[in-house]
C-alpha cells in the first residue's frame, strides 16, 4: 500500500496557507460577494484561497492534476488533488464560523487522503488510507477518532444541511420519514455533519446534491474512522452527486429509507 504521509503533511501546509487568506477575510467589512450562475455565492476569499492552493500545488506536485470549485481543472496525472477553498460559503459571508477548507488526494478514483480545516472553529480532521482518522490543531497535537456503535435508527442522531434541498431533489417525504424514525435530528450542515459522524457524535449524515469537491476530502476521514460513505444509490465513494455517511451499522437501513 502506498504511503501518503508526505501528501498529508503537504495538506496541512496547504491548509495553513489557505487559513491565512480565509481568516483575514472572515467578517471583513469589505468582503466582495457575488452570485454564480447557479445562484450559489462566492466571495473574494474563495477565489484567493483556491489560487494560493493551486500555486503551491503547481510548485510542490507539478505532475499531479488539480480539480477545484472556482477554476478549471489542470494537469492529467493519475493523482488528482481535489480542493474546496471554503465549504460553507453562505456561513462564511454571514459570519457563522462553520466553514472549512477541504483538501483531498485521489489516486485514480480512490480517495486516499483527506483533510478538513475549520479555522474559525479551531479544528482540523484528517486521514490517509490505512492510518486511521484524526482530529486536532495539527499533526503533533492529534487524537484518533472513530464512529459510534449505534445499531438502531431509533437510537440514532441524524444531521443534514437543509430540508429545502431534499424538497428540491424530490425526496422530502423520505427524509422526513427517516427523521421521524431517528432519536434526534439536527442540521449541523456542510462538512461538519460528516466530521461529527467520524467522531461518533452523530450517526448519520446525508445530502441529496453535492459536487466531488464537496465530498472527496470527507470520504477518507469517515471510512478511516470506521464508517461508510456512499451515494444514495449505495455506491461507495464521492462520485454519485450526493452523499450518505453513517457509522456503517446503519447504512443499509438509511439507504432503504431514502430510496425513491
Amino acid at each position: 500500500m502506498p504511503a501518503y504521509d508526505d501528501d498529508l503533511r503537504l495538506a496541512h501546509v496547504l491548509a495553513d496557507a489557505a487559513e491565512r487568506v480565509t481568516m483575514a477575510r472572515f467578517k471583513a467589512e469589505d468582503l466582495a460577494i457575488e452570485a454564480k450562475p447557479d445562484l450559489s455565492l462566492v466571495s473574494d476569499a474563495d477565489r484567493t484561497a483556491e489560487e494560493v492552493l493551486r500555486t503551491q500545488l503547481s510548485r510542490t506536485r507539478p505532475r499531479d492534476a488539480v480539480h477545484g470549485e472556482e477554476f478549471a481543472d489542470t494537469g492529467h496525472g493519475p493523482r488528482r488533488w481535489v480542493i474546496d477553498p471554503i465549504d460553507g460559503t453562505h456561513n462564511f459571508v454571514r459570519g457563522v464560523p462553520v466553514w472549512a477548507t477541504l483538501i483531498a488526494l485521489l489516486d485514480g478514483d480512490d480517495p486516499v487522503m483527506g483533510l478538513v480545516a475549520a479555522p474559525a472553529l479551531g479544528r482540523r480532521w484528517w486521514a490517509a488510507k490505512g492510518t486511521g482518522a484524526w482530529t486536532g490543531r495539527n499533526i503533533t497535537a492529534a487524537k484518533r477518532i472513530g464512529v459510534s456503535g449505534v445499531r438502531e435508527l431509533s437510537d440514532a442522531s441524524l444531521s443534514i444541511s437543509s430540508l429545502s434541498s431534499w424538497a428540491t431533489a424530490g425526496r422530502l417525504p423520505q427524509m422526513t420519514a427517516l427523521m421521524a424514525r431517528c432519536w434526534r435530528d439536527r442540521a449541523y450542515g456542510d462538512f461538519w455533519s460528516y466530521m461529527l459522524v467520524a467522531e461518533g457524535a452523530v450517526d448519520i449524515a446525508s445530502e441529496p446534491e453535492l459536487a466531488l469537491y464537496d465530498m472527496a476530502a470527507l470520504v477518507p476521514i469517515v471510512t478511516e474512522a470506521g464508517g461508510r460513505f456512499s451515494g444514495l444509490d449505495g455506491r461507495d465513494g464521492p462520485f454519485g452527486g450526493n452523499a450518505v455517511a453513517t457509522n456503517g451499522h446503519l447504512h443499509d437501513a438509511v439507504l432503504r429509507a431514502l430510496a425513491h
